[in-house]
């Protein structure tokens, strides 16, 4: 086998804002010690046009007709170490691997760069990606460098994501809640934005930070709901949310002391179910 034959896998997304990183290779190890398994390329599009912009530091009259302003285009391509020795056999790879869950693992893997960009540069406003979010979504192969410089041998662009189907019935009271909000009919619960930073963290498998996370946001459900008790049956959510405080605090306890154990995660995923669950049937009715 030369090396020429090999082939290696990829996941290519873009998205039309800059990620955070600046452009460039970065190796991903899973440990300490173990060999390179991931290679994530990072470049941007239409970064010249938007420097010179930035660059005019004096205010200027605005125009009243503007002309939509360059924005940068962000492209991430993660490539699998591992080598597949020959064209035929990443030909049949791509022809019977499940893309959309390797375009969802690819996902993770960029959002944990994300996140440890978010911490290293503490900066709260970098924020995590998802595939709804893509301009693109290539998944393919190719040589080695030739997929680095965002090229490749063949690809295949998903289609983009249909959403979730139980979400879709949903979608004008979404709206119906934006508007009650926006007119004072209604507010934002603290409980409700800590509940969707644990759903995050959860999802993300940051366990920890996740259990910390709900510990805080059913502590204040708990209070915060209390108005609500007696409609649409949230006297008996506010109950069972009730008798879950224990074992999500004793989640979030060994949170603070090191890592969960499974049964723990588990207690963690069912209360935060349970939560979003009764966030859910306070606006189930309307906001009046």
């Amino acid at each position: 086998m030369t090396p020429s034959s090999r082939r290696f896998r990829f996941v290519q997304v873009e998205y039309p804002w800059a990620l955070g990183p600046q452009p460039g290779r970065y190796a991903m190890r899973e440990h300490v010690g173990e060999g390179v398994r991931h290679v994530l390329v990072l470049d941007t599009l239409g970064a010249a046009q938007r420097r010179r912009l930035v660059r005019r530091a004096r205010a200027r009259r605005a125009p009243s007709h503007p002309a939509p302003v360059p924005v940068v285009t962000s492209r991430a391509t993660l490539i699998d170490t591992t080598a597949l020795c020959d064209p035929h056999a990443a030909e049949q790879w791509l022809r019977q691997a499940d893309l959309q869950a390797v375009a969802a693992e690819a996902l993770a893997r960029l959002n944990r760069v994300l996140h440890a960009h978010r911490v290293a540069s503490a900066d709260a406003f970098v924020r995590e990606v998802s595939a709804r979010q893509a301009l693109v979504v290539r998944v393919g192969y190719g040589d080695g460098e030739q997929v680095a410089d965002g090229r490749w041998d063949r690809a295949i662009a998903l289609a983009p994501p249909t959403g979730d189907r139980h979400r879709r019935p949903t979608a004008l009271r979404d709206q119906e809640r934006l508007a009650a909000l926006l007119t004072g009919r209604d507010a934002v619960l603290a409980c409700e934005e800590l509940t969707l930073r644990a759903r995050a963290d959860l999802d993300a498998e940051r366990w920890r930070e996740a259990a910390l996370q709900l510990d805080v946001a059913l502590g204040a459900a708990l209070t915060e709901l209390e108005p609500w008790r007696r409609q649409a049956r949230l006297d008996e959510r506010l109950d069972e949310l009730g008798q879950l405080r224990e074992s999500a605090g004793a989640a979030a306890r060994a949170a603070q002391q090191g890592g969960l154990q499974d049964a723990q995660i588990a207690a963690v995923r069912h209360a935060l179910g349970r939560l979003e669950a009764a966030l859910r049937a306070r606006t189930a009715g309307g906001i009046g």
